[in-house]
């Protein structure tokens, strides 16, 4: 080669073969061909199942984690339903356990409540139902306090009966309230007859023997006592109606140092767990108009219905009506004239 002369070739390092353009146009051509064959006569289906059985291993071991990552999901978001479910079912269970006691407590109320009204439609004395709202606060006393006061009609001395037999005795009277000394108070005592010999006697209040119940005093020892015999009210005091269950004899001592014999009572009346009672009018006084039944009330109930209706002035119907036939009564009534006698010459 002649000097000066410079050889303008590329080198063979720097030959890229054909151009970008044209490796883009033969391998989209080859690419097509591929999808038209393989879309006509699967060509490319061998292939592909070969390669797929060969990358099968790979795949499901890639697949693992996302596998395992699903299930625990799925695991903690079942756990939080079940959790969640059971809380429900027991809080549910607790609302159906509080209705069912609910339901209980009502029914024992309703049974009570028919049992009152029996008792009285069976009592001859006119009553008034009242609620027990408390306890008395003082701890050496046994006493109540009901929701009817001298509002209601309600006096002191009146007794009060339970749907099993006497409460106690009304001994405080508010506007609005009422104090009720129970039968086991010290100081409450009731004219009792035994129902089966017909021996009267009196019933003290014994709240500290056997936990609360009546005492009969002055008992000799050989009186005619069983256990098992009915007390009821003699009504000998002008108080309580006569045959009121009041207690049952429990427990005779017989002592032979003593003359007396100590005779124990249980109440029939709920005198722990009462909670709606029947106040009853005292036998010896008058029956106030509040209480239902009475005679003052009904006496008021027939005058009002025999009341004579008014007309739209105020004026009384009945009695201008009983006025009309008055003055049709009043009237004059017309008398004949009288005729002229001929006279005559006759001495009269």
């Amino acid at each position: 080669m002649p000097l000066g002369t410079l050889d303008r070739t590329a080198p063979p390092l720097f030959n890229q073969g054909p151009s970008a353009l044209s490796k883009l146009i033969f391998f989209s051509a080859v690419a097509l061909f591929l999808m038209v064959a393989d879309a006509r006569f699967n060509v490319v289906q061998p292939i592909r199942t070969v390669v797929g059985a060969v990358l099968y291993p790979v795949q499901w071991v890639a697949m693992q984690p996302v596998l395992l990552t699903r299930a625990a999901s799925r695991y903690v978001e079942d756990l939080q339903g079940a959790q969640r479910d059971e809380a429900q079912a027991r809080r549910q269970l607790a609302e159906q356990a509080q209705r069912a006691s609910q339901a209980d407590t009502l029914a024992g109320e309703n049974a009570r409540l028919r049992a009152l009204l029996e008792l009285r439609q069976t009592t001859q004395s006119p009553s008034r139902a009242a609620e027990v709202l408390f306890d008395a606060a003082d701890p050496y006393t046994r006493k109540i306090v009901i929701d009817q006061g001298f509002n209601h009609g309600i006096k002191a001395g009146s007794p009060v009966i339970d749907e099993n037999g006497v409460l106690g005795q009304v001994t405080q009277v508010l506007p609005f309230t009422s104090e009720v000394t129970l039968v086991v108070d010290r100081d409450l005592s009731i004219p009792v007859q035994n129902t089966r010999t017909g021996v009267r006697t009196v019933a003290f209040g014994d709240v500290d023997a056997h936990g609360g119940g009546l005492e009969l005093r002055y008992m000799t020892s050989h009186a005619d006592l069983q256990v098992g015999d009915v007390l009821a009210t003699s009504g000998v005091d002008g108080v309580y109606p006569a045959g009121l269950p009041v207690a049952r004899i429990d427990n005779i001592e017989r002592r032979a140092d003593s003359a007396f014999a100590r005779v124990h009572g249980i109440p029939f009346a709920a005198v722990t767990a009462a909670r709606y009672v029947l106040v009853l009018a005292p036998v010896g006084d008058p029956v106030p108009k509040a209480y239902p039944g009475s005679p003052v009330a009904a006496a008021d109930a027939a005058k009002k219905a025999e009341a004579p209706a008014k007309d739209g002035a105020g004026k009384d119907v009945g009695k201008e009506v009983a006025r009309e036939p008055a003055k049709e009564r009043a009237k004059p009534v017309p008398r004949p004239a009288r005729t002229a006698e001929p006279k005559t010459g006759a001495p009269r």
